[in-house]
This record gives C-alpha cells, structure tokens and sequence, in this order.
C-alpha cells in the first residue's frame, strides 16, 4: 500500500527536479542562438493561455500547496515576480527544499483531511486523498507539460526522457 507522503513528495519533487532541468535547457538554447531569454519566458501555446514565466510558477505553486495542506502547515507565499530563468530556478529550488522538509508522519494519514481551496470561481472542497490524486497531480502536470511543450514548440531540443526524467 502506497501511504500518502510517498503519493505526494516524492512525484512532486521529481516532477520539479526535472522542470530545473527543462527549463536550465531553455535558457541554454537562448544562450547559444544567441537571443534574449525573455522570447521563451514570455511565449504561450495559444493567446489564452499562460506564458512560460506563469507556467512555471503555477507548477511550482501546486508543488509546495499541496504538501502545506496535506501536513496541516501554512504554505510560503511567493511573489509571482520571476523575469528570468535564473529567478524561476531559485523558484524551483526553494519550493524543492520546502517539499524536502516535510517528514512522512506530517503528510500520512491525510487521505481524509478536509481541504478547502478558495478560487476566483468560489470555493472548492476535497477530502486529502482526492485533492493530491484528482486536482494537484493533473494540475502540477498540465503545467509541467505545458511549460515543456512552450520550449519544445521554439526549438529547445527536449525529449520525453527531459519531462519523465532520469529512472
């Protein structure tokens, strides 16, 4: 049986570990065509949707929520004011090291937990084990997914193994 710590942390540290280096590819392909990174940071799939900048926040954000509600503790708020990929991986790296503080006995046992998540839309209500599984999880991969296929789309050269990472 898996517990819930090991549903949370863990593929949410992966999946963040391996966003840095997506992202690290991004700013390198800037680097070597010799154009300013901010073309990527600021590119969209479609008018609609977030640039890459937001994409990564978002991801980052769903990250360091989820286990902040799971365990019960007050989630670190962040400024949304990331302009380079530098910043989003200082981003990146301290909501890692934010998921790499929590211990397996704060997070386990919260399949029940009430989570209440307020949205511009209202409210939303989950019990712990459907807030990871069916709104965390989705969410932190569609802007994961995202985000990789806005640096693919303008000619970084990633592959699947970037997105799932190495075994």
């Amino acid at each position: 049986m898996i517990t819930m710590y090991q549903a949370s942390v863990p593929p949410l540290t992966r999946a963040l570990t391996n966003l840095r280096a997506i992202l690290k590819k991004g700013a390198a392909h800037a680097e070597s065509r010799k154009f300013e990174p901010a073309v990527l940071l600021g590119s969209r799939l479609a008018p609609d949707m977030f640039a890459l900048t937001r994409q990564v926040q978002i991801a980052a954000d769903m990250a360091k929520g989820c286990a902040a509600r799971l365990a019960g503790v007050e989630a670190p708020k962040y400024e949304d004011n990331e302009a380079t990929f530098a910043e989003l991986d200082a981003r990146l790296e301290k909501t890692l090291a934010f998921l790499k503080s929590f211990k397996p006995e704060q997070i386990d046992g919260s399949e029940e937990r009430a989570i209440t998540l307020p949205t511009r839309n209202g409210t939303l209500e989950f019990k712990g084990q459907d807030y990871l599984l069916f709104f965390v999880l989705p969410n932190l991969h569609f802007h994961s997914t995202t985000a990789y296929d806005i640096l693919r789309h303008n000619g970084v050269e990633l592959g699947k193994m970037d997105y799932i990472g190495p075994p």
